[in-house]
């Protein structure tokens, strides 16, 4: 099974930091936030890992290289200036990630999630990776019938915010043009309103490093539990 890091954003609300260096390659804890995943995602038994990237993402590959010292093998997946959103960007990269389902991590979060639990998914069209709402987005956006994902608004049960975190078949993004500039939430309203959208609530520790006092209190957090 495969893996794609997603770290093509501007990073924008993390300005100025993010003028001179990519939003996924700022430390935390004493390393860049990329890097977590990196290892975590080797520990789990990844080999293969893909990249994409568009902001800066020359500094991204020269960091990272070829993924050897992570006990991986990089491959990456370059974007236009502007970047292809989400869905845009996992649809370029698919010749990449091959026909297998495979997983799909925000590069700009810091999550516990067990990634090994991705190998026992490989059976489903989507999967995503829940967490509890954070202070930034109380309301959230989806809710859980079980394991089937339908809207927050339809208040069958508490709401939950994406995690960034999600295994996905390539089917899923059949209808994506290469090139196409296209965020994910249209292929996951799709998905729901046909019942095949799945996922789970994940209970541990999420953090989307959004702005810089976000990124300030997890590194602050990270060196007091190393």
């Amino acid at each position: 099974m495969k893996a794609m890091i997603l770290a093509a954003g501007r990073g924008e609300r993390m300005r100025p930091l993010t003028d001179l260096t990519p939003k996924p390659l700022l430390p935390a804890g004493g390393k860049p936030l990329i890097v977590w995943h990196l290892e975590r995602l080797a520990a789990a038994g990844f080999r293969d890992v893909v990249i994409n990237h568009a902001h800066l993402g020359d500094q991204i590959e020269a960091a990272l290289g070829n993924g050897s010292a992570f006990g991986l093998s990089i491959r990456y997946s370059p974007e236009p200036p502007g970047a292809l959103e989400t869905a845009g960007g996992i649809a370029h990269a698919l010749p990449l990630l091959g026909g297998e389902p495979f997983l799909v991590v925000n590069g700009d979060v810091w999550c516990d999630w067990d990634f090994r639990r991705a190998f026992a998914l490989t059976d489903r069209l989507a999967h995503l990776v829940f967490v509890d709402n954070p202070p930034q987005h109380a309301s959230g956006d989806f809710c859980l019938d079980g394991a089937i994902v339908r809207y927050a608004a339809e208040r069958i049960g508490p709401t939950y915010t994406y995690a960034g975190t999600g295994v996905f078949s390539p089917e899923f993004f059949a209808e994506v043009a290469d090139g196409a500039i296209m965020k994910l939430r249209p292929l996951l309203d799709a998905a729901i309103a046909k019942r095949t959208l799945t996922g789970e609530r994940h209970a541990g520790r999420w953090v989307d490093v959004g702005t810089p006092d976000r990124l300030i209190e997890l590194d602050r957090e990270l060196r007091q539990t190393a």
